[in-house]
């Protein structure tokens, strides 16, 4: 009897820490792959849909080769190779992303084409340890529906474990390189086991390969992080923006894959980024230059440019920041040159902490949220909005920045038909004589007491003017009557950036 069991806790053990790894792979992918493509709904689609085909791939021939010469030895055998892929992952990555970035690939396009470079050969892999192992335990039990059910079971839990450990847990704590080297260990230790009694001499090939893969990484430093902060939702970078600057030397914060922004040095009241300077002057426009000691609200700090531009700009001004993530808000002290001891922090999600504040708190509020091609949706629905209107005081002002396509972009006009629904003056802007591109950052005004002048000038800072587009971009490309109005129950964001995602 004690023959029999042994064996099958083997299994048993095994399909657990496969399929626990297996998902931790998945929740890696993701944040291995951010800086170079970002997160968005169409990152997550290719990730889930390249492993379910791998491993369900792996499934199939696992199921054929068990009933055909399916052994100990083959599983170990593929164990080892799972752990040889995870580590070459890192190596790929470090030949494959130079590689693709030479190419101008649509969103969609480069999230696949990575999904499947880096992580279907695991996945296939992974995916023949079940039936394999499963079959086996078969041939060692009178009780089928007993054994077939416990692997199930087992496959499932481990899967969950490994979600939770790597979302909550692991990522933040060891890094996404480290988790991945990690993972590829654990395969070996895993085959271990399964290699004693079965080993041969040409089994040494497998090490060989692996050790020469590892080699090549290291070279490539391929095991180091590009990261100078992980945490569960950005790998955050700073990266030196003085070319950006007139004199002086600057900064730049980079969330994932994307530059969020840039700070001077000294000069806390320099706003490089042409939307965060146009909010700044069509506030000083809308309150008539009376700003100096008004409230600000800001759903989102990033880099704090603004905020920090506020403090310094004007010292009696309450500044309230809703940063969920507090690794952003650490970098931003540590190496943007941020001062927050006279600021309101809040590592909180911005709705929420803005629900925390009594009626008519604020004179301004400013979502800075949009993140590459997502942004939160609950953060541009009716509801929302309802909650900024109430929020603010009489003469309140709201603003925000939204990043579309140049032509026709529909999920501006859909922000706009929203906003209308609860606002009485609600504008487009961009800067004059700003070319005609396919990605563009638009700001977005809206208040119930002043109708602002069709052009606005910079009053400090860069020599820059701003010019409503409201009416231009209504008037053409799809009708507003042809387009949703936002709710938290109907926010189809991607279908309304589809043109963005897709364009080349």
């Amino acid at each position: 009897m004690r023959r029999a069991t042994l064996p099958i806790s083997i299994y048993a053990t095994t399909v657990f820490s496969a399929s626990g790894l297996l998902m931790m792979l998945e929740i890696l992918a993701g944040r291995l792959l951010a800086p170079y493509i970002g997160v968005s709904l169409y990152t997550w689609t290719s990730i889930i849909g390249v492993i379910l085909a791998g491993v369900s791939l792996g499934n199939w021939l696992g199921g054929v080769w068990s009933d055909r010469k399916g052994d100990e030895r083959g599983a170990a055998i593929v164990l080892a190779i799972c752990g040889t892929t995870c580590i070459a992952v890192l190596l790929l990555l470090s030949v494959l992303a130079p590689y693709l970035q030479g190419f101008n690939l649509s969103a969609m396009s480069a999230s696949f084409i990575y999904v499947c470079g880096l992580f279907f050969a695991p996945a296939f892999l992974i995916g023949i340890i079940t039936p394999l192992l499963t079959t086996l335990a078969l041939k060692r039990s009178s009780q089928p529906g007993h054994i077939i059910g416990m692997m199930h079971a087992l496959a499932a839990a481990g899967s969950i474990l490994g979600t939770f450990l790597a979302g909550y847990w692991l990522i933040q704590y060891f890094g996404t390189h480290n988790l991945i080297i990690a993972c590829g260990l654990a395969f070996y230790l895993l085959s271990f086991p399964f290699f004693l009694g079965h080993a041969r001499k040409r089994d040494t090939v497998i090490a060989a390969v692996s050790i020469l893969i590892a080699l090549l990484a290291y070279q490539r430093e391929a095991f180091t992080s590009p990261c100078k902060k992980e945490s569960q939702y950005f790998c955050i970078r700073v990266v030196n923006a003085s070319d950006m600057v007139p004199f002086g030397y600057a900064n730049a914060m980079v969330l994932d894959h994307l530059m969020h922004g840039v700070n001077h040095a000294t000069r806390a009241d320099m706003l490089v980024y042409s939307y965060v300077h146009a909010i700044d002057e069509i506030i000083k426009i809308h309150f008539a230059g009376n700003i100096t000691s008004l409230d600000y609200f800001f759903a989102g700090g990033g880099s704090y440019t603004h905020p920090r531009a506020v403090n310094a700009l004007y010292p009696a001004a309450r500044v309230t920041v809703a940063e969920i993530d507090p690794a952003v808000t650490w970098v931003a002290q540590e190496w943007m040159n941020v001062n927050t001891s006279k600021m309101r922090i809040r590592h909180h999600d911005a709705r929420l902490a803005l629900r925390e504040n009594p009626p008519a708190s604020f004179d301004i509020i400013i979502g800075d949220v949009f993140h590459d091609v997502t942004l939160p949706y609950h953060l541009t629905t009716r509801e929302y909005l309802q909650l900024v209107k109430n929020r603010l005081r009489p003469n309140g002002f709201y603003a925000m920045n939204v990043v579309d396509t140049g032509v026709d972009p529909k999920l501006v006009k859909s922000i706009i038909k929203t906003l209308q629904s609860e606002f009485n003056f609600v504008d487009i802007w961009l800067e004059q004589n700003q070319p005609s591109v396919l990605r563009q950052t638009y700001v977005i005004s809206a208040s119930n007491n002043r109708n602002l002048p069709n052009s606005i000038h910079s009053t400090q800072g860069f020599k820059r003017q701003w010019v409503k587009v409201t009416d231009n971009i209504l008037q053409s490309g799809t009708p507003l009557a042809e387009l949703p109005l936002l709710t938290d129950d109907y926010v189809p964001v991607e279908r309304l950036i589809a043109a963005l995602v897709l364009q080349h």
